[in-house]
């Protein structure tokens, strides 16, 4: 059960967040569903208020209600006849409302004929009669107009055997005499030990939040923490924070860390950090390269500078400084229309290396999307070397891009020579015009099986590396087709 301020915070936060509810659940800890988080934000929309729990509007309207009451009080009392000739609600319902609007009309028989339903405050009353009875039982039945069977029922129900004592002697308490002073002795040793308990369950609750609000603050974390994720250095971290007022064999069976573990992870913290200027070089070259080089990238620049460090090195220090490249996960351009030709066979077969320049190339299509539109690049890729033969920009991936840059490369051949071409099965290789300039060079076509990018990796990859150092984690919002396609062709 959640508290009031509980759902308040909750609420907040989904409107801060722009109704982000999995960031808030995740923020907070709670509630385990989205569905619960809708009703507290439906609730506070409908009332303007929060309540300990969530009540939904009554389908019927106070007028439906009196005037349903109202007819069971004129037509004989009797609830099946009433909903039968109103036509509304059930039995249970009407019965509510009764004991709401005229419980002192309402229809009593001690004898049968009638069943009637009290409702709780009737039962405490009755009950807490019979505890503090001078009279017999039957008297106070009477008084209260139920039944004895009923009056005893509801006494074992309603109080246990220490809370029956316990109201007797509050009621009595006036005109207790010598011979209750037993009685008062067994009622102060109940209370003594309860109130044992409760110190107890209280300390404990103190100390589970001094840990979570603890972990918080040195992690620097959300509420809704857990400890289980938390690794050695953090527990260690924790531990040390809150030695000073709990025993260190506590904080380590709460904390699930082994004595040993804790006091070498104590003995890591106190020594100095031998990787620290190491650290800002790194973090100086990845803010340089506009966060697009990976670690091994990284480790070439710091050989660059003469500093010797592995690849592991910098691969964790750059995992413990977040240093994390940021990908597009968009949609790519598919250029596949269908089957336009016949498609020839994978010649390749994924393996792109050559002995000598010109054996074999790779081609294909990739799409800029900036906000100002989007540029298509079409290039040739030698396998010999990876690098672009010749290549053509255009804001539109028609036929006439990559015929042009096929044109381009052919006039780089030698006369002896004959590279196999590779392509995807996209319209662009399989016109009429593609197939005409492949066949008067003697050119040989290689193609991909559909939808299958790994055939043709290599190039793939070209894109990739261009992407990564130049268009990602950039802003393009004032940058004109025009400067964009001059800063692609720049960067190729």
């Amino acid at each position: 059960m959640y508290s009031l301020k509980d759902k308040k915070k909750a609420v907040d936060l989904l409107i801060k967040y722009d109704f982000a509810y999995t960031q808030v659940m995740r923020e907070l800890g709670y509630p385990n569903s989205r569905t619960t988080l809708t009703k507290w934000n439906k609730e506070l929309k409908e009332t303007g208020n929060l309540k300990f729990r969530y009540q939904r509007r009554s389908r019927y309207s106070d007028k439906e209600k009196i005037d349903a009451v109202n007819h069971y009080l004129e037509h004989g009392r009797n609830i099946s006849r009433t909903i039968r000739q109103i036509g509304y609600p059930n039995r249970v319902l009407l019965g509510k409302w009764i004991d709401e609007i005229a419980f002192e009309r309402k229809k009593v028989s001690l004898a049968g004929g009638v069943v009637v339903k009290f409702n709780q405050k009737v039962k405490e009353e009755s009950v807490i009669g019979l505890a503090t009875r001078e009279d017999t039982a039957d008297n106070v039945a009477e008084l209260h107009q139920v039944s004895r069977t009923s009056l005893y029922k509801w006494s074992k129900s309603l109080l246990t055997e220490e809370g029956y004592d316990m109201a007797i002697h509050k009621n009595k308490a006036k005109n207790k005499s010598l011979n209750d002073y037993g009685k008062d002795i067994e009622e102060k040793d109940f209370l003594l030990k309860n109130l044992d308990l409760l110190r107890k369950e209280n300390e404990r609750l103190r100390f589970e939040n001094d840990i979570l609000v603890k972990a918080s603050e040195v992690l620097k974390k959300g509420v809704g923490i857990n400890l289980k994720d938390l690794d050695n250095n953090d527990k260690t971290s924790v531990i040390n924070a809150l030695r000073n007022k709990y025993s260190l064999q506590r904080l380590l069976v709460r904390l699930d860390i082994a004595k040993s573990s804790y006091f070498y992870q104590v003995s890591i913290i106190g020594k100095e950090d031998k990787y620290i200027d190491i650290r800002e070089d790194i973090i100086s070259i990845f803010n340089t390269a506009y966060k697009a080089y990976g670690y091994r990238r990284i480790y070439k620049e710091l050989i660059k500078k003469g500093i010797k460090v592995s690849e592991k090195v910098v691969r964790r220090l750059m995992g413990e400084e977040g240093l994390i490249i940021k990908s597009s996960k968009k949609k790519k351009y598919n250029s596949y229309l269908g089957e336009i030709s016949p498609a020839v066979g994978n010649l390749l077969e994924r393996d792109f290396f050559a002995e000598k320049p010109n054996e074999k190339w790779l081609t294909d299509l990739s799409e800029f999307a900036i906000p100002a539109g989007k540029v298509y690049l079409s290039p040739i890729i030698d396998c010999f070397d990876g690098l672009p033969v010749s290549w053509t920009i255009s804001t539109s991936p028609n036929a006439e891009l990559a015929n042009t840059m096929l044109e381009r490369a052919i006039t780089t051949l030698k006369e002896d020579e004959k590279p196999i071409v590779h392509s995807d099965r996209g319209g662009h290789y399989r016109w009429p015009g593609w197939i005409d300039l492949m066949d008067k060079a003697h050119l040989i076509r290689s193609m991909s099986k559909k939808g299958c990018s790994p055939d043709n990796s290599a190039c793939e990859g070209f894109f990739g590396t261009i992407k990564q150092e130049m268009f990602y984690n950039r802003t393009w919002g004032n940058v004109s087709i025009e400067s964009f396609v001059e800063y692609l062709f720049m960067a190729i």
